[in-house]
């Protein structure tokens, strides 16, 4: 009996060791795999010159009336793409800088070259001259990437010098409201201040992405910290080696991804596809007949998560392609082909953010709480709306309506009600009552906003009659 229970303990104690052991492999692997990435990962610091303002506007002791100027130190990291002395980092890590230096892993200083660069990709190619070979990353198919993936961070946070931080991918897709193109890839690993530029690797010591943006309350990491995918970035990366700068597609459109509100209101069973919002004049979308309310579903046979997706697959295309595009018009599906052109940057400077609404109620008001008045030449200047284009101004929002929940505001412009187009102010009512008569709940507006993110219409769907 004694030999059995000394059996059985001795076999408990064996299987309860091997999980130990098993967790004791797996750290000397982390930490050796740490070990071999970290020559691979460098500490950026960037100089430039701030200028100041006039001392009797900053309150500074200096000679009044008399601007100055400052130096400005910018900390951030980079890794190594090219053993020669390739190197990656982001855009805002060296805006302005006319000294790039690189520390290595092992105290070497290396002044660096700003080779291209694109503020919208937020990514820098830089170079330095080694005195022999370095150790250059690998990147990875960050399109494999799961969420709940393990992932490991290095970089310099807030200037401290290279560390290494681990998280999990927490989400994928996360839109930021950076770009039209936002893809990124969410983290809990810890990024502060200075990770910006370092790579995310995956446990196989791959770059899945470029550590480039945290959300905090405070200044510090919130667990809350978003890369560019490497894929994507690998994109950009070739375009600035061939071209000097961001070369994308373009076809001249604005799209919004479809609501379930939207839906509601054209009649659909379900959201499925982006909803054309406006198309440029000259640009290849008009050209193949794509339509302001067409729905784009699917983008050179494949099927589009979202807005986004839609907007990256065209900009990865090269400009001279010819694809096709699946749209619905009016119920009825078809293809359209077109040639992707050359896109314009100025197309998308940004403009200030809109106005937060307040809460709405459940007041639905035949006019949806909007009091509208003729487009008259001064309002169409600020509009940035030609005399060609009809529309009706708003001139006053009520408080507690749907349309000051979703953002609608005084200086907005309506072109359109579903197809029907605003060209005189008494046009506006009779076209909601037009949807009411359909058993519509919500209708879509085509509406020319005063403060814009992304310049051109986009569609609202507002509420118009009780959901029930």
């Amino acid at each position: 009996m004694r030999y059995r229970v000394v059996l059985i303990l001795f076999l408990a104690c064996l299987f309860a060791a091997a999980p130990r052991a098993r967790a004791q492999e797996m750290q000397y692997d982390r930490s050796g795999l740490v070990q071999s990435l970290l020559p691979m990962v460098v500490n950026i610091t960037a100089l430039a010159v701030a200028a100041t303002p006039p001392p009797q506007m900053a309150g500074a002791a200096t000679e009044p009336g008399v601007a100055s100027s400052e130096q400005k130190r910018a900390l951030g990291s980079g890794f190594v793409i090219d053993p020669k002395g390739e190197i990656v980092t982001n855009y805002h890590v060296i805006d302005g800088a006319y000294e790039v230096i690189a520390t290595f892993s092992d105290g070497m200083q290396l002044e660096a070259k700003v080779e291209a660069a694109d503020r919208l990709a937020d990514i820098a190619l830089l170079s330095v001259a080694p005195p022999s070979p370095l150790k250059a990353t690998e990147w990875g198919d960050s399109s494999t990437v799961k969420v709940g993936d393990p992932v490991l961070a290095i970089g310099n946070p807030l200037g401290v010098g290279l560390s290494v931080t681990g998280g999990i991918v927490s989400a994928l897709n996360r839109d930021i409201m950076e770009t039209p193109y936002d893809d990124y890839i969410q983290t809990d690993a810890p990024i502060n201040h200075g990770n910006s530029g370092g790579p995310l690797f995956d446990m196989r010591g791959r770059v899945v992405g470029i550590n480039t943006a945290i959300i905090s309350p405070t200044a510090g990491s919130a667990g809350l910290g978003f890369a560019i995918p490497a894929n994507g970035a690998r994109f950009v990366i070739g375009q600035l080696r061939r071209f000097g700068w961001l070369h994308p597609g373009w076809l001249g459109i604005k799209v919004q991804q479809l609501t379930p509100n939207m839906a509601e209101a054209l009649g659909m069973e379900e959201p499925r596809g982006s909803i054309v919002a406006y198309t440029t004049e000259s640009g290849a979308a008009a050209a193949a007949g794509i339509q302001v309310g067409d729905i784009i579903l699917d983008y050179n046979g494949k099927a589009l998560s979202d807005e986004r997706a839609l907007l990256r697959g065209i900009a990865e295309t090269a400009p001279g392609t010819r694809v096709s595009l699946t749209i619905l018009r009016k119920g009825e599906t078809k293809v359209v082909t077109a040639t992707v052109g050359e896109w314009p940057r100025q197309q998308w400077e940004r403009f200030d953010a809109p106005v937060s609404p307040v809460k709405m109620t459940q007041a639905i008001e035949p006019n949806l709480g909007l009091t509208v008045a003729p487009l008259l030449t001064a309002q169409r200047l600020r509009l940035g709306l030609g005399p060609e284009i009809p529309g009706i101004l708003v001139t006053a929002v009520a408080p507690g309506t749907d349309a000051a929940w979703r953002g609608m505001a005084a200086g907005d412009a309506i072109l359109r009600v579903q197809d029907r187009v605003m060209r005189t102010t008494a046009d506006y009512v009779p076209a909601l009552d037009a949807m009411r008569a359909e058993h519509r709940q919500f209708a879509l507006l085509l509406i020319q906003p005063l403060k814009q993110t992304r310049p051109g219409p986009e569609w609202r769907a507002l509420q118009i009659a009780p959901q029930g």
